[in-house]
């Protein structure tokens, strides 16, 4: 290693990029090398020129921070200092990092961050400068030993945690007063949504415009990839099937053509089975007013997979069939009337 220390910067905030580059780029023993908004970017510029170090976020595009460090340390083992806001104290994802092969960990809070890196500078640098010393064939040998005395009982998740919540909710019959009702009792400040109201094509557009001037929300009728994001509700258009997915660490919609499940295109089931499968215990379920029982098998699947689940209660439906079958299923941990979920929605129970 040269006598001043190459870094590499991966973080797909372009404000964290700028701002910890500046502050390294300070001290006459490092140099920013390079900057990326994702592993898999950050790993072509890396073959070109190798850093001493990386400074790491966790939760990122197309592939995640863990993923990346499992990965890294197999193949050219690098000192890594984990820079993120799921890297609170004790927290899973903390000791998944360390577990993989971090040689530090720096918390960022979810808001601030400029302002804490700058007031942290000079815990970072120091970070760095210690990273840069690290022994990496211990570091390397105890993540495999670890690895090999967990591995045949634990199951190797990319993540256990995101710091991303995410509403699934589903509705039909009555459904659009019922959503107007809901979304337009939630604050700017709420998780992402993700909504199936069962609706011809060419209707659901212009219900998402009209729902978006009358709430703090942001309402749109969700496309193919786009990410979901807090304070935005994604309603599937009609005529196509909406699922949940993810890429890396980030949670997006896909949105494509397919046949009716339930008689329904799109249908609340197709959502929350993607969701049970990609968000788990993050998310939550709601299921609403509406005819037949599309959703309700979902939504315990949503139930089954550590998600709290919600049906609005009899007397605040129009046609209380949906949430009827969903609680007949046992896929339902509360009933509450249309007046309250907003509130639930936000506590998170």
């Amino acid at each position: 290693m040269s006598s001043e220390i190459k870094v590499m910067v991966v973080d797909d905030s372009p404000v964290v990029r700028k701002v910890m580059s500046a502050i390294l780029d300070q001290d006459p023993g490092i140099r920013v090398i390079g900057t990326a908004h994702d592993p898999i970017f950050a790993i072509e510029k890396m073959r070109r020129d190798w850093p001493d170090v990386v400074t790491l976020d966790i939760e990122m595009p197309r592939m995640d921070g863990i993923t990346f460090l499992r990965q890294l340390m197999a193949e050219r083992p690098t000192p890594v200092i984990v820079c993120s806001s799921l890297t609170t104290a004790g927290a899973e994802t903390t000791l998944q990092a360390l577990a993989a092969g971090a040689v530090a960990i720096v918390a960022k809070p979810g808001l601030g961050v400029e302002g804490f890196l700058k007031d942290s500078s000079d815990n970072l640098v120091a970070a760095v400068k210690s990273a840069a010393r690290a022994n990496m064939g211990a570091v390397k040998r105890s993540a495999q030993l670890r690895s090999q005395a967990t591995e045949r009982t634990q199951p190797r998740l990319a993540m256990a945690q995101t710091t991303e919540r995410i509403v699934a909710i589903g509705t039909s019959t009555g459904g659009t007063v019922a959503l107007e009702v809901l979304l337009g009792a939630l604050p700017r400040v709420s998780p992402g949504m993700v909504i199936v109201q069962h609706m011809p094509a060419m209707f659901t557009a212009s219900f998402a415009a009209r729902l978006n001037t009358v709430c703090e929300v942001r309402v749109e009728e969700a496309k193919n990839g786009q990410r979901v994001l807090p304070g935005v509700a994604l309603i599937a258009p009609g005529g196509k099937q909406m699922q949940l997915a993810r890429s890396g660490a980030q949670y997006i919609v896909e949105v494509r053509e397919g046949p009716p499940v339930n008689r329904h295109c799109p249908s609340v089931d197709v959502l929350f089975r993607s969701v049970a499968k990609y968000a788990g215990k993050n998310a939550m379920g709601v299921i609403m007013t509406g005819m037949g029982d599309d959703g309700a098998r979902g939504l315990k699947e949503m139930h089954d997979a550590g998600a709290f689940t919600l049906a609005q209660d009899e007397e605040s439906c129009v046609v209380y069939g949906m949430p009827r079958e969903a609680v007949k299923l046992g896929a339902v941990d509360r009933s509450l009337p249309l007046s309250a979920l907003a509130a639930s929605i936000l506590r998170g129970a």
